[in-house]
Formats: structure tokens, sequence, C-alpha cells
């Protein structure tokens, strides 16, 4: 028999608040234990689906980047089908379910703007966490900087590169997409008010640049400077603060050979090699094997998680894009992914997918900018700064399915989304 309203009123409520818990806790569980992080995201998921049979809710598939990222998902599992008579299939079926579970994440970002974060209140409480996050993993990073270990007693590693609260050096990425959404609201309630007290607005953002500098992770630092910029474009009021920020964090960097000169040789001097020479680096092969791989498979690539299989086949080795090495580097230099979203999609999807994942981005950034030059939000700017560096093209990223910075990644685009529909616009 068909499942209705009717037929047990306690079933709704009783979906709304798991997919709640399930929501709020996955900031937490990202952190520390992305098995379990997994788990919730599926979980909010799979009670929003049933919410809408439940409700015979909808409407929500019509939305156009719904319904663009469900084409773009289901173009993938298309390629990831094992008919070897097609050229498909080449992962088999490990590939085939590894992708059709991938819907996971389209879904969550769905629950959480359709269903978990309508109400202001739980939307408060979202970044409440976000920001308690923001500041447990600074507070370490500084600790660390400062006395050589953490609050957990974690040194860093090489003696230079910081870890933060975590025992490898993944603290840099979170931190980085966390610090706008977490950091610019707070420093607007502090200016608004009156009086010494907006010195702390300064202190917000200051605190949060500089303690990314002090990670020493390149990528993280360009990505929230350029956050910064773009907020600092749509929040006249914050000028001032972004530009202190940034001129602070240029000022310690240029510290950094007196104070930390580890730091410093990470961070200036093999920024400055990597640059010099990035077609014999590990991420300029890398790129030149995707590309490869697209250029010989360019209607449907390899399917989901193509690039770990494809990245060692001999077929795929091309010179490197200085052709200084005729094989690229061969195996030796391959990763489980190309370290960018956009070779990602065309490894995964060929051209179709790499244009279908465009065009899901656009549509992303359209909709998360709509309105924001006339009624510049603090939250929905800082969501916004971060999901546009997050899609920034020329960057290296991690895998956009994989796990913590695929599912910190889809957390903040379902808030995000959540903010532009249901946030009323400041009067």
């Amino acid at each position: 028999m068909a499942i209705s309203m009717t037929s047990d009123p306690r079933l709704v409520p009783a979906l709304d608040r798991t997919m709640l818990i399930a929501a709020l806790v996955t900031p937490l569980l990202l952190l520390h234990a992305h098995g379990f992080a997994e788990a919730s995201v599926g979980i909010a998921g799979v009670c929003f689906l049933i919410r809408s049979g439940v409700t015979r809710d909808w409407a929500w598939l019509r939305t156009t980047w719904v319904w663009l990222s469900l084409v773009w998902w289901g173009w993938m599992v298309f390629c990831s089908l094992p008919i070897p008579a097609l050229g498909l299939g080449d992962g088999g079926t490990h590939s085939l379910v590894q992708g059709l579970a991938a819907v996971r994440f389209p879904v969550f970002v769905a629950a959480l703007e359709f269903g978990v974060l309508r109400d202001p209140a739980v939307r408060r409480w979202m970044f409440g966490i976000i920001l308690a996050s923001t500041v447990y993993m600074a507070v370490h990073v500084v600790i660390q900087f400062a006395f050589g270990r953490s609050l957990y007693g974690v040194r860093p590693l090489g003696g230079a590169l910081l870890t933060g609260p975590f025992g490898s050096a993944r603290v840099a990425p979170p931190l980085a997409r966390l610090l706008l959404p977490a950091m610019l609201p707070l420093a607007a309630r502090f200016l608004d008010r009156p009086g010494p007290r907006q010195i702390w607005a300064y202190a917000v953002l200051l605190g949060g640049m500089c303690a990314l500098v002090m990670i020493g992770a390149r990528v993280p630092i360009v990505l929230a400077g350029g956050g910064l910029a773009v907020a600092a474009v749509l929040l006249p009021r914050m000028r001032p603060m972004a530009l202190v920020a940034a001129t602070a964090a240029v000022l310690l960097i240029g510290s950094l050979p007196i104070v930390s000169p580890l730091t410093y040789q990470r961070l200036v001097t093999q920024t400055m090699s990597l640059m010099s020479g990035f077609a014999t680096t590990q991420y300029g092969q890398l790129y030149a094997r995707a590309t490869e791989i697209g250029v010989q498979r360019p209607l449907t690539g390899l399917g989901f998680d193509g690039f770990r299989r494809g990245c060692e086949q001999p077929r795929y080795f091309r010179p490197s894009f200085d052709f200084t090495q005729a094989d690229g580097g061969g195996a030796a230099i391959c990763w489980v992914h190309p370290h960018n979203f956009y070779l990602q999609a065309l490894v995964d999807g060929g051209v179709i997918g790499l244009v279908l994942f465009c065009a899901v981005g656009v549509v992303w950034l359209i909709t998360l900018a709509r309105g924001l030059w006339r009624s510049p939000d603090p939250v929905r700017v800082g969501l916004f700064a971060t999901i546009l560096a997050q899609l920034f093209p020329v960057q290296s990223t991690s895998s956009y399915w994989g796990m913590p910075m695929g599912g910190w990644f889809y957390l903040l685009l379902g808030w995000a989304l959540a903010e532009a529909r249901w946030r009323a616009p400041e009067r």
C-alpha cells in the first residue's frame, strides 16, 4: 500500500528531525570522522527523498540546478556502464556502483536547500557550528605555530607544515573554505556596534588570514585572498578591514624568514620554484595526463573515478607540457584524481561531461549572486565568495566526490543556496 500523510502523521516530523540532526552533525564529522560524514550525508538525502514521496512534493526537481546536476550525474553513470562494445565501462561494475552512489551529493544539497535550512533558526545553528569549527582549527594552528605543538600535542610536519588539530596536512583546505562564511558575518556584527568594540571586526578577519599564512599552504591562501577581494567588492563597509587583513598577511609572509624560515621556504621559495618549472612538477604532469585522456576519449571519458585507472595506462602517457619527458612521468606520478575539478569532469565524462559540469557551476553561481549587489548580506557574500573561489578553474583541488573536501563543498553549497532562497533581503 502506498505511503501517505494519513497513514502515519508522525512520519514526516520524524523524517524532519532525522534530516536536521544528520545535517547539523555533518560539519563536526567532516573534521574527524569522514566515514560517519558519508553516512550523515546519505541519511539526510534518503530522508529527504522519503519525505518528498510521503508528501508528494517533488517541486524541487524543477529547479534549474537540480535537474541540470542530475543530467550531469546521469551522463557520468552512462559513461560508467560496463558495455565494452560501446567503449564504455573500463572500470566495470565497481565504477558503475560508485557512480550511482554519487547521486547522494546533489540530493544532500537539495535536502539542505529545500528541507533542513528553510528555517532561519536552523540556518543560525549551521552558522554557529561552522564558526565553531573554524575557530577550533584556527586556535590549534596558532598554538602549534607559537609553541611547536597543537593542543593535542601534534608537531608540524617536516618542522614547518602546520596540521592544526589533525595528524596530517589537511587543515588548510577546510579552513580556507570556512573562513569567509564564518568570519564575515561575525565581523559585520562587531562593525555594527558603536565605539571601540569595532576593533574586534578587524581582529576577526586579521586573525583568520594570518592563521592561513602560518600554515604555509599556497593554494588555500590564494583562494581565501581571492574570496576576501570578492567580499570587499560587494561589502563596501568592509573594504578597510579587508585591506588591513591583506596587508597583515603580506607583512607576516615578509617576516617568515626570521620567525619561521621553514615556513617561508615552503610558502615562498618552493612556490617560485614550482611556478618556474610547473610543467615538470607532479601537478603539471597530472594535468597533461588528464588532457591526454580527454583527447583520446573525448566523447565519454573513462567513467566514474576514471583517472585512478587511466593514469597508469601507458596508452595515455604523453610528453609533459614542456616536452622534456617523453612519457610525462609514467606511472610514478599518478594519483587518484587529477587535482582539478574541470579536468576530473573531462576524464569522468568526456567533453559532454565537462560542458555539463560547467553549466551546473554557472547556474550555481548565478543563483547565489542574485540580489547580492542590491542587498549584500554578509552571510550570503561569504558563502558566494567561497563557492566562487572553489569553482575557479585555475587551481589545484581535491575530488568533488571525495571526503572530506567534497563534503565541505556540498555542505557549504547547500547552505549558500538555502540562504539565497529563504533569507529575507536587508531593507
